[in-house]
């Protein structure tokens, strides 16, 4: 039975509002639209001028000059940008027909070309046939006393109207001012948005964050730096795509290149989806103006290579810092936004969801939202690990490993990941939240993993000895600050149960790569048959893991009995210390150990290095006898 905190609870409350705030956001965005998208088009665009306008006023331009060249630049290319656009689409209109006849052809002579033997005449047949019963449908619906008649031609009628002047005018005039109204909506409150910027942010910190300052000017500054960075190097990158495509279609023979190069900058704003749609329609006018198939495998050739080239050269090159999305993120929110919005809700999803994971960032109670939507690891790497391990998935957590050791060394991994992730499990068993089945699992999905690290290892440890033989090669191979293990021979044995005998196995796998003779020896073969069973035969060092750290008594024990098995044996203690466990240290004293360690680095360290054993203490003891009655007092005195 699970017991729920206050604190919990009151976490759990916070969460549900929070939900429930976002729920009623998303039907206010919703329902206000029309009041919504100029004001979250005027932010974004304020967001993607800011830098030139910081720009021109580093170079002693005047601030409204600065604001009203950004702007007026701005809508300039973006009337150009449509002017281009339509007159390329009229041009298209024009030619549609052609295309079509051209288009049709073609598919009749694919359909004769499978006729009789392909699913092409199948699908032409039951085209057919659903036109005639079209047709037929038809007849019967026009005369339904007489189906066998024929249809009569209607007659034709005219209408004739009077027009009134006013009317016609108003006719051409209402729909066009709306989107004139709202362009120049959004152009009044970009203007104003960038004059007034400095006196918004404040009154944006006045409003909502007063009392957390730090934090409120580290959104606000970490806000305006990714989506304006966002908008304008994915405006860079879209035009150095559109550019080869448009020159690339011109001279493949596509008619209106520069529209396709066009539509594509824009298209390319939508994430993924938005470079296909753009390879689209080029790809099915090369079908219909070319009599064979070599123009459509060109366009396609072309689209491939630019993507590549774009994906590989130019982003890396272009973007500093990623815009802090996942790419399943990406793609929900490219959903989530287009049902709110629409295509133009599609178009902005990015930055909009960009917003939403500074947001979560930086405020407590949204933090859910750079869980759910940032690229950051949620789960530390020993976090990680663990989870692997519950699961009893060695292999996904040997992948994960080995990505970690292309920089690292395998003793930094067991000290940073490793021995952290047992300590997890150690907590868990204390806390009596895991099963003897779930223990026994963590622990032989642990053994796994080391075993599945023996190649590294093994590699490791040859890169050491070229070192040593070549001193040239020194410099190429990292330093790992631990003592050659040449000659030495050590025992590791687990001290209280199966993730001990984990840890254990860490260490003798450090302890070989450095060169030692290493051996590992399980709690269940002292519980069952002794320190006497153990193989101390030609072992110098031994070293006992305790992942607990009340285990001072135990270690006291184990020490003492393997000296006097044979006191020439050095034996130390490995307890490590991590999670923000806070166990009182151990001395060795207490122990009668040659050394206690708190990590695996520290443990090899000692281990590889020669000393003298130290000797068991002898206890004093201190035994009173019963004096007999008969007996003199000089008697017991010579006692």
């Amino acid at each position: 039975m699970s017991y729920q905190t206050p604190e919990s609870d009151f976490r759990n409350r916070i969460s549900g509002r929070t939900i429930l705030i976002l729920i009623g956001v998303a039907v206010v965005l919703r329902l206000g639209q029309e009041i919504f998208v100029p004001l979250a088009l005027s932010l974004l665009l304020a967001f993607t001028l800011a830098p030139i306008v910081s720009f021109l006023r580093k170079r002693s331009v005047p601030k409204i000059a600065a604001v009203l060249l950004a702007v007026v630049s701005a809508f300039c290319a973006i009337a150009m940008f449509s002017i281009v656009v339509a007159t390329q689409v009229a041009n298209l209109a024009e030619n549609i027909p052609t295309y079509q006849r051209n288009l049709v052809d073609k598919v009749h002579s694919l359909a004769q070309a499978g006729a009789g033997n392909g699913v092409l005449d199948h699908l032409s047949k039951a085209v057919e046939r659903v036109g005639a019963e079209i047709q037929t449908r038809a007849v019967e619906s026009q005369n339904p006393t007489d189906p066998t008649s024929t249809v009569r031609e209607p007659l034709p009628v005219e209408i004739v109207t009077r027009s009134d002047p006013i009317q016609t005018l108003g006719n051409l005039l209402l729909p066009l001012i709306s989107p004139f109204a709202t362009a120049g909506l959004i152009v009044v409150l970009v203007i104003f948005m960038l004059l007034e910027r400095e006196d918004l942010r404040d009154r944006f910190i006045r409003l909502v964050g007063l009392g957390d300052l730090h934090r409120t000017t580290a959104a606000l500054q970490d806000a305006g730096k990714r989506v304006g960075k966002y908008l304008l190097m994915q405006l860079v990158v879209n035009t150095l795509y559109a550019v080869p495509i448009s020159i690339g279609l011109w001279a493949l023979g596509i008619p209106n290149a520069i529209l396709w190069g066009l539509l594509t900058l824009v298209l390319r704003f939508v994430p993924y989806i938005g470079a296909i749609i753009g390879m689209v329609l080029p790809l099915f006018l090369a079908l219909a103006i070319a009599p064979g198939w070599s123009l459509v495998i060109w366009v396609g050739v072309l689209y491939l290579v630019t993507e590549l080239v774009s994906n590989n050269v130019v982003e890396p090159w272009l973007y500093g810092a990623h815009t802090g999305l996942s790419p399943l993120a990406i793609i929900i929110s490219a959903i989530f936004w287009s049902w709110l919005w629409g295509p133009l809700g599609l178009m902005l999803s990015t930055p909009l969801t960009v917003c939403l994971v500074v947001l979560g960032r930086h405020v407590p109670q949204f933090g859910f939202l750079d869980v759910l939507l940032g690229n950051e690891p949620v789960l530390e790497p020993h976090e990680k690990l663990y989870q692997r391990l519950l699961s009893g998935d060695p292999n996904e957590a040997s992948d994960n490993a080995e990505e970690f050791l292309e920089e690292d060394y395998l003793v930094d991994y067991y000290d940073k990941v490793g021995m952290p992730a047992l300590l997890l499990g150690e907590s868990d068993r204390q806390r009596g939240v895991m099963t003897e089945t779930q223990i026994a699992l963590v622990a032989s999905s642990s053994l796994a993993l080391v075993e599945n690290l023996s190649d590294i290892a093994v590699q490791e440890e040859n890169e050491e000895e070229e070192a040593s033989e070549d001193p040239s090669k020194s410099s190429t191979v990292p330093e790992t600050d631990l003592p050659d293990g040449e000659g030495r021979s050590a025992l590791c044995i687990g001290g209280r149960g199966g993730l001990d005998d984990a840890a254990a196995a860490m260490l003798s796998q450090v302890l070989e790569v450095q060169g030692a003779v290493a051996r590992v020896a399980f709690h269940s073969e002292l519980v069952a048959r002794g320190a006497l069973a153990l193989p101390l035969e030609g072992v110098d060092t031994v070293i006992v893991t305790f992942l607990n750290g009340n285990s001072k008594s135990r270690a006291r024990q184990i020490v003492r009995r393997l000296k006097r098995l044979k006191p020439s044996l050095r034996v130390g203690i490995l307890i490590p210390t991590a999670n923000g466990q806070d166990y009182p240290l151990i001395e060795p004293s207490e122990i009668d150990a040659d050394f206690v360690s708190s990590s695996i680095t520290q443990a090899a360290e000692f281990a590889l290095t020669p000393s003298a054993p130290v000797s068991v203490k002898v206890v004093a003891r201190k035994i009173a006898r019963k004096r007999s009655p008969l007996s003199k007092p000089s008697e017991a005195i010579s006692k």
